[in-house]
């Protein structure tokens, strides 16, 4: 059966905006910081973790007290504010939303705080372009867990067979597919959505394939 595309959902981070934050050093200052604080152990492989899934962990030891929770959060808003500051947008970004404004729903689902996104797309003038902004705020678990794309498509009140999503990470991947969503991968580490067992619809490489590769899904069935 044949469902007409009503919504695409967009990653923000190396998939709109050309993200400045040091996520390596973000993970690194957080673990640490949980460490020190007696929550997680020491000597975790990082290379298997983003600091999305070390704040899950964290939050599921059930010892997380809220001055411990703003902290841990204060780490990571530092990092992307640090970071958003001059981003630039990603090639082809302003072309493909132009083209897809008014013709679906455009959503961002981030793992940054709402705050940042909405400074970071302001700052590039490109705010106006997103019907829903999903930041970690409005989720109950971030990615890889699907919570902000079921909000998504909870919000429009849509089926996850009408939507697509797009991102450069193995969580946004994880994410997506939990849901239901269609996962296209953009400029994305291929080794690493292998190993964490993400198989993207389609691949990407410049965003404004996304055009023609929507006009193909509309046609027929050439993205399963």
């Amino acid at each position: 059966m044949k469902h007409q595309l009503k919504g695409i959902v967009f990653d923000m981070d190396n998939t709109i905006l050309r993200s400045r934050i040091d996520f390596q050093a973000m993970k690194n200052e957080t673990y640490q910081f949980l460490v020190s604080k007696e929550i997680l152990p020491d000597g975790y492989n990082l290379d298997y973790h983003t600091t999305s899934t070390i704040v899950e962990e964290a939050i599921q030891t059930n010892r997380m007290t809220e001055e411990l929770l703003n902290e841990m959060w204060d780490i990571a808003k530092k990092h992307e504010v640090c970071g958003m500051q001059g981003a630039d947008l990603e090639p082809g970004a302003v072309e493909v939303l132009s083209e897809l404004k008014g013709r679906y729903h455009i959503a961002i689902v981030t793992n940054n705080s709402v705050e940042a996104a909405e400074i970071a797309l302001r700052d590039n003038d490109i705010f106006e372009y997103f019907d829903f902004i999903i930041g970690r705020e409005l989720m109950k678990a971030l990615k890889p867990s699907p919570d902000g794309y079921l909000r998504v498509l909870d919000e429009f009140k849509h089926s996850a067979n009408e939507w697509l999503s797009v991102g450069d990470s193995w969580i946004d991947g994880k994410a997506s597919i939990s849901a239901g969503i269609r996962f296209i991968a953009y400029r994305s580490d291929k080794e690493k959505l292998k190993q964490m067992k993400v198989y993207p619809t389609a691949e990407l490489s410049n965003l404004l394939e996304l055009i023609s590769l929507i006009e193909q899904f509309e046609e027929g069935p050439a993205i399963r």
